[in-house]
C-alpha cells in the first residue's frame, strides 16, 4: 500500500466540520447561541436577535437562571425571562430552537445541587421561560458536598415528568461526569465547558476524550475566549498572528478563524457565541466555511502554548 503524502506547503484536508451535531435525541447547528448577555429589555429587539441567530442556524439557544447578574442584567433570572418575554412575542421563534438552560449556582453559597434544589431550579426556569420543558438542562456546575447519586435523582426526575428532554453538565471534570453517570439510568447528553485557541487545556485534560469515548455532546463556552481573540487583548502575540494569517488567506476575520479551530475537533464541539450584534453573528458564521487542515490547526495550538510541541 503507497505511503500517503501530507502536504507541507498549501492545505491538506480541511477538519472543520460545519455539519449539524447530536445532543442525545437532539439535532442543532453546530454554533450555539448564548444568553449570558442577553439583558436588552426591549422585546422588539431582543427577538430580532434571536431571529438573526437562529437564521444565521444557531438553532440551540444557551441559557441559565443566574445569568442577568453582570453585563447590565437586572438581576437573578433577567436572561430567561427576557427570552420568555420573547417567546411570548415571536411565539414562532420557539419550533426553530433547541432551548438549553441550565441551574446549580447560588450565589453566596456558591453551588447548590441536592434533588430538591435543582428540581426546584427547573421549574422556576421553567417559568421564567414561559415553557413547559426545555431541550436539554444542565448542571451549572459541580456541587462538591451533593452525593453524584442524589444529583442523578433530580435529573431522572426531571427527565421522567418531561421537564427536560436531555440532561446533562457544565464545567465538570471528567471524573465527575463519570461518577454521576454512573448513578443514571440513561447517558447524560452533553458536557459544557470553556474551549478556545486560548485555552486549549481540554484537548489534553481528557475533557474531550471523554466526549468522543462516550458520545457526549461537547458544548464550548466563550470560544472567543470572552471576546479577547478578536480584540486581541491579552493574548500573546503569535496567536494573534496566526488567526491573522488564517483570517486572510480565508476571507474572514479572525475571530471566525478562532470559532472554526473549535469546530475542528474530532469530538464534533458546538461553540457557543455571545454576541449580541446580529452582523456579528453573520461574521461568526463564516465559520462553518472556513478550511483548516492539521498544520493550520497545530500551529495555532504551538502558538497558545508558546511552546513547540513534543
Amino acid at each position: 500500500m503507497p505511503t500517503r503524502v501530507w502536504p507541507v506547503d498549501g492545505q491538506g484536508e480541511s477538519l472543520v466540520d460545519g455539519t449539524s451535531r447530536r445532543i442525545g435525541s437532539l439535532s442543532c447547528g453546530p454554533l450555539s447561541f448564548g444568553c449570558w448577555r442577553f439583558v436588552d429589555a426591549d422585546v422588539g429587539r431582543a427577538a430580532d436577535l434571536i431571529e438573526a441567530a437562529l437564521d444565521a442556524g444557531m438553532t440551540l439557544v444557551d441559557n441559565a437562571d443566574v445569568y442577568g447578574l453582570d453585563w447590565g442584567g437586572g438581576g437573578w433570572g433577567t436572561c430567561e425571562e427576557n427570552l420568555g418575554a420573547v417567546l411570548a412575542h415571536r411565539p414562532g421563534l420557539r419550533d426553530r430552537m433547541v432551548l438549553a438552560t441550565k441551574g446549580g449556582i447560588v450565589p453566596g453559597v456558591p453551588y447548590v445541587s441536592d434533588p430538591g434544589y435543582l428540581v426546584e431550579a427547573c421549574e422556576a426556569s421553567l417559568r421564567r421561560l414561559g415553557v413547559d420543558h426545555v431541550e436539554l438542562y444542565q448542571v451549572h456546575r459541580t456541587d462538591l458536598f451533593t452525593h453524584p447519586a442524589a444529583v442523578a435523582e433530580a435529573l431522572a426526575s426531571l427527565r421522567e415528568r418531561g421537564l427536560a428532554a436531555e440532561v446533562g453538565v457544565s464545567n465538570h471534570t471528567p471524573s465527575q461526569v463519570a461518577a454521576l453517570q454512573a448513578h443514571l439510568p440513561f447517558a447524560l447528553a452533553a458536557h459544557q465547558f470553556e474551549m478556545s485557541a486560548a485555552r486549549v487545556q481540554p484537548l489534553r485534560d481528557g475533557t474531550l476524550d471523554q466526549c468522543t469515548e462516550t458520545g457526549l455532546a461537547a458544548l464550548a463556552w466563550s470560544p472567543l475566549a470572552g471576546g479577547r481573540l478578536a480584540t486581541g487583548e491579552g493574548l500573546p502575540a503569535e496567536l494573534l498572528s496566526e488567526l491573522d494569517r488564517l483570517a486572510e488567506r480565508e476571507s474572514v476575520t479572525r475571530a471566525a478563524v478562532a470559532v472554526a479551530f473549535v469546530l475542528a475537533h474530532p469530538a464534533r464541539p458546538v461553540a457557543i457565541i455571545g454576541t449580541q450584534r446580529p452582523e456579528r453573528l453573520v461574521e461568526l458564521a463564516a465559520a462553518t466555511r472556513v478550511r483548516l487542515d492539521r498544520r493550520d490547526l497545530y500551529e495555532l495550538i504551538v502558538a497558545s502554548d508558546g511552546v513547540p510541541l513534543p
